[in-house]
């Protein structure tokens, strides 16, 4: 069995390869600093499975975990992380996680573990396996006599008669990468599974490598799907993910496969000649993270839970948790409470609000969690802050009169 660590701490990644060699020595351990090492790895080994760390450098874990699925169904992932915060967890399981392990993890949590999915794995039914190197393989050549059709290269004797049947009509859409001095394996890999995965979603088709830094993907629409708004997805998805420029060519809709490498070479001199690249979302983050911060402030009194901000600013709810904290230096619901208690504060000091009007105000509906919330913080409840500051205004004001009393003053 092969299992991939990827982790950025070296510590960590190696902790847990070593820890694994001294419980299954059987087992080869692969290790990963960052999303791009793994990518290499999953694609030149028969990887069974992944534990993943959350923060890694150019892609976060979750990220990679969603994006690979597709393409690695068979995967099982673990999910490893420094951070206990339940929305990491929930989403690391919606994304099909078998576990979210804390570090440090524990050796006889992961031997436990790692005996679990060792016999899941053994236990896979024969036939499947074989059904899925079947099923893998005539994707590979499906998508080798695409491509050489797409270069407009001879294919030979090759019966095309079943494209022909199950793709009577059908758009084309081209992606390029610019690479600079730089690999572009891991931009290659994102934009080959988002577009997939856009492509079973608006309906059927399928992606193949025109070059290496060129993606051709085919797509019959489904019933009623309009091809700008599938268009327009790819778009909006692979300029948040990509890192580097991009350019996106779109065909018109062909019927005949025999069309194929007229229409892929207009799109590539319609790409020599579109302009510039489109560039990625270049503090996209940031602009997320401002989005957000406006929102809540005009919002803070309602109900606002990390699912639905992170749903406001088209975010996964453990991306957007770690992204604001990043960027605020403040969990998301710890400055949500700070902003509603300091708001709390600022009606207190008006005597005519009952206790229960300004915790509602402020987003509270239970007055005794609100009382808890404000004691936690100010370490006073609110009756005793507004007590506290009705005597230094009476204060304040005694003491004004009496300056005004003194010589000097008259």
């Amino acid at each position: 069995m092969n299992i991939l660590i990827a982790d950025d701490e070296r510590v960590i990644r190696e902790g847990i390869k070593r820890t694994i060699g001294q419980i299954s020595p059987e087992h080869q351990v692969f290790v990963a600093s960052r999303a791009e090492e793994a990518v290499k790895i999953l694609e030149e080994q028969r990887i069974h499975i992944v534990l993943t760390d959350i923060l890694m450098p150019g892609m976060n874990g979750l990220e990679f975990m969603r994006i690979s699925k597709r393409r690695y169904p068979y995967v099982k992932w673990i999910v490893i992380s420094a951070h206990s915060e339940f929305s990491y967890a929930q989403e690391a399981v919606r994304l099909g996680a078998r576990d979210y392990l804390l570090k440090p993890i524990g050796k006889s949590k992961l031997t436990e573990l790692i005996d679990s999915l060792n016999h899941e794995i053994q236990q896979d039914n024969k036939i499947s396996r074989q059904g899925e190197r079947l099923k893998t393989s005539l994707r590979f050549l499906r998508e080798g006599v695409f491509q050489r059709l797409a270069s407009g290269l001879d294919i030979g004797n090759l019966d095309i008669d079943a494209f022909i049947e199950d793709y009577n009509h059908f758009y084309l859409v081209m992606i390029q990468l610019e690479p600079g001095d730089r690999s572009v394996r891991l931009e290659h890999f994102i934009v080959e599974n988002v577009l997939s995965e856009l492509i079973e979603r608006y309906g059927r088709g399928f992606v193949v490598s025109y070059d290496r830094q060129t993606l051709l993907g085919l797509i019959t629409p489904g019933e009623n799907v309009r091809v700008e708004q599938f268009q327009e997805e790819v778009k909006t998805h692979l300029t948040h993910y990509l890192k580097i420029s991009f350019q996106i060519i779109h065909s018109g809709l062909s019927y005949d496969f025999h069309t194929v490498p007229q229409v892929v070479k207009r799109m590539r001199e319609a790409s020599a000649s579109q302009g510039p690249m489109l560039e990625p979302m270049k503090g996209s983050g940031e602009k997320a993270i401002e989005v957000a911060l406006q929102y809540i402030k005009e919002h803070f009194y309602e109900e606002l839970s990390l699912e639905k901000m992170a749903s406001v600013v088209f975010l996964n709810p453990a991306y957007f948790s770690q992204l604001f904290k990043q960027k605020i230096g403040q969990g998301y619901k710890e400055y949500v409470t700070s902003l509603r208690l300091e708001q709390a504060k600022l009606l207190l000091l008006n005597p005519k609000l009952k206790l229960a009007e300004i915790a509602e105000r402020v987003g509270y509906q239970d007055m005794r969690h609100f009382t808890q919330m404000f004691r936690k913080k100010y370490h006073l409840t609110p009756t005793e802050y507004r007590q506290q500051e009705r005597i230094s205004i009476l204060m304040s004001k005694g003491g004004g009169d009496e300056a005004a009393d003194q010589p000097g003053n008259r």
